[in-house]
């Protein structure tokens, strides 16, 4: 029996750099769409937060399969991981390092590399794999492809001098021999050559782009007639299936109905065998799942019938279970607490989950397949302390289950320290602006009230922006953007990386402004939102119910201050002089999940439901709150 050849490749880049655009021409080009069926766009972001966002949350897989394509005419089947580009979900990048032999590293041709690129070269460098540079988007107007190239180019080098592994960095180096990729991923063209500038590619289709594939990535080190060795990279679920494990099999065959040894771990780490039945096996093909006999070493398939299967897990051959090295991923940097709502007004946000009980299994749920991910206990049994890479990977979990019907209590993101040689650490991040010229000074003076100092500045050529790179500890990223996005009139860019963990920065300044806060329940009033006007922004309406505690608005002043909005116009028997005059108010700002998070200071949190977003109070009474004050500036003392 012959079989197929197989490469194992990953998509990586930035955000927006066009990842998922270039599969969706590569899976067209393959004939995975029906000629009569409608192809998607973005087939591979199937999340609705994804389509919303414009971004890839989760990692992917799909498999092309080119016929007579192999050696001896063999098929060929071309794996390809679709990652994401937004440094929050790094874990999902290292988890899809785990299951490829090389990288295609796809690049803007105007923006050229960006702080997630650096990211997900270093991890591929650092594993040893080869990276084929596609410098994607030939035809933006302002591209600039061989500065790109040159650029990609110094940043290869620059990781690879920086490797500890004098094997990797070798090997590294050796890169700036292979091909460089000019590409369009919307016009679904791909070449060898520099098309010029502003043009696209001079190529027919994608096929230059599937031989380079073929010739550079190694075929998988993989032997069919070897004791089965399969690694568990990533996890799914079905109605009918149950828990499904996506699987990469390193050697021997995987075949439905079979006997393996299930090496997992506990919570300690501790290492179990235990003998489990390959209750269902399925192929992909293109980008659906469909039953099969057989998988053979090489391939990448999915697997039910073991309930607690867990990502890192190794499903071996019974008489000689050896496991694989579990997967490990960097540690988290934020964290939020979350639980049950304890507002008032509870049960009224239009959610149905609203028990500790259920929030705490919709969390254990979530560690399932998200490997970035850690939950732990917090001194109330109704909350929990969620840790995570980022403001946008934990943001986009509340929003996830807010959606799915759960009304939470969402506490402000901390960041996650460390006590090293007796000494406090934090995690810093390099961030990298590009802002107009105009700009340069606002930003400046914006980070280096959060502690951030510049490392690098340049201008970009033919252009009058600046691009600036920070060193900032992670705590002064906290809030960030919202004060970016209005000191730079929304035209600045910003992207961050980690960049591991260090002293303790001191005290950074939290927002510039305070919290206007509602000192009793009832119907707020245009009346009493026009009176207090000159006092800040609301973030309510006239009509809006609320209660005592909540922040109805942003104070122009730093300190909070307590208000009536429900207060009512008296009535009376004389009328003025001259008729009432009619008052526009100003439209109230509707805060999004993530401007509330970064609004929300540290004696606050968020009431998240289905219908309803707040901010509060954690102690809703004034005289409490004015209390507790009292009792920490005693402690501080």
């Amino acid at each position: 029996m012959t079989h197929p050849e197989f490469r194992n490749v990953a998509i990586v880049a930035h955000v927006d750099h066009g990842k998922t655009t270039l599969v969706n021409a590569m899976l067209e080009q393959s004939g995975v769409f029906s000629d009569h069926g409608e192809v998607a766009d973005r087939v591979m972001d199937s999340g609705d937060l994804e389509k919303e966002k414009g971004i890839t949350i989760l990692a992917k897989n799909t498999a092309i399969r080119r016929k007579g394509a192999g050696k001896d005419g063999n098929d060929l089947i071309i794996n390809v991981i679709d990652t994401p580009g937004h440094a929050d979900f790094g874990g999902e990048v290292e988890r899809a390092l785990s299951m490829v032999d090389g990288v295609v590293l796809l690049v803007d041709a105007s923006e050229g590399p960006l702080p997630q690129t650096r990211f997900v070269l270093g991890k591929a460098l650092a594993a040893k794999m080869p990276v084929i540079i596609a410098v994607n988007k030939t035809d933006r107007p302002d591209a600039r492809i061989d500065e790109v190239v040159e650029e990609a180019q110094d940043l290869l080098l620059e990781l690879a001098s920086a490797l500890d592994d004098e094997e990797a960095a070798a090997a590294a180096e050796q890169l700036l021999d292979l091909p460089v990729l000019y590409t369009s991923g919307r016009e679904g063209k791909a070449s060898t050559e520099n098309p010029g500038n502003g043009n696209v590619p001079d190529s027919p289709d994608l096929m230059p782009l599937f031989e380079t594939l073929y010739e550079v990535l190694p075929e998988p080190t993989a032997e069919i007639d070897a004791p089965l060795q399969a690694h568990v990279t990533n996890l799914d679920s079905s109605t009918f299936l149950g828990r499904i494990g996506l699987v990469r099999v390193h050697a021997g065959t995987l075949r439905k109905g079979q006997q393996v040894a299930w090496i997992h771990y506990d919570d300690e780490g501790n290492q179990h065998t235990k003998t489990a039945k390959i209750a269902e096996l399925l192929a992909t093909v293109g980008v659906t799942r469909v039953p099969a006999e057989e998988v053979v070493a090489g391939d990448i398939a999915a697997i039910s019938g073991i309930e607690d299967i867990m990502i890192g897990d190794t499903l071996a051959d019974p008489a000689n279970p050896v496991a694989l090295p579990r997967i490990t991923v960097d540690e988290p940097a934020l964290s939020m607490t979350i639980g049950v709502n304890t507002s008032p007004m509870a049960g009224r946000g239009g959610g149905d989950k609203l028990t500790a009980r259920v929030v705490k299994a919709r969390l254990e749920q979530e560690l399932i397949g998200n490997v970035s991910l850690k939950v732990l206990p917090t001194e109330r049994p109704d909350a929990w302390e969620v840790q995570g890479r980022g403001e946008m990977a934990l943001s986009i979990l509340v929003e996830t289950m807010r959606r799915e019907g759960f009304e939470l209590t969402v506490g402000k993101p901390q960041v996650v320290t460390q006590t090293i040689d007796g000494k406090l650490h934090e995690p810093y991040e390099i961030i990298v602006i590009d802002v107009p010229a105009e700009y340069q000074g606002n930003v400046t003076q914006l980070l280096a009230t959060r502690k951030g100092l510049m490392q690098t500045m340049a201008t970009t050529p033919g252009s009058d922006w600046i691009r600036m790179e920070f060193r900032i500890p992670a705590r002064g990223l906290i809030g960030f953007r919202t004060q970016f996005m209005t000191e730079t009139r929304g035209t600045g860019i910003a992207n961050s990386y980690s960049d591991g963990m260090d002293a303790w920065a001191g005290e950074i300044k939290g927002r510039a402004h305070g919290s206007l806060v509602a000192d009793r329940s009832g119907q707020i009033t245009a009346y009493a939102l026009t009176q207090l006007a000159d006092r800040g922004t609301f973030f309510v309406e006239p009509g809006t119910e609320t209660y005592e505690g909540v922040v109805v608005g942003s104070n122009n002043r730093e300190e909070d201050m307590d208000i009536n909005p429900t207060k009512e116009k008296k009535l009376t028997n004389m009328r003025a002089a001259s008729a009432d005059t009619t008052v526009t108010l100003a439209k109230a700002h509707s805060l999004s999940l993530d401007e509330a998070l970064e609004f929300c200071g540290f004696d606050e949190c968020v009431e998240v439901t289905p219908d309803v977003l707040r901010i509060r109070k954690v102690i809703l009474n004034a005289t409490e709150r004015g209390r507790a004050r009292s009792r920490a500036k005693n402690l501080n003392k």
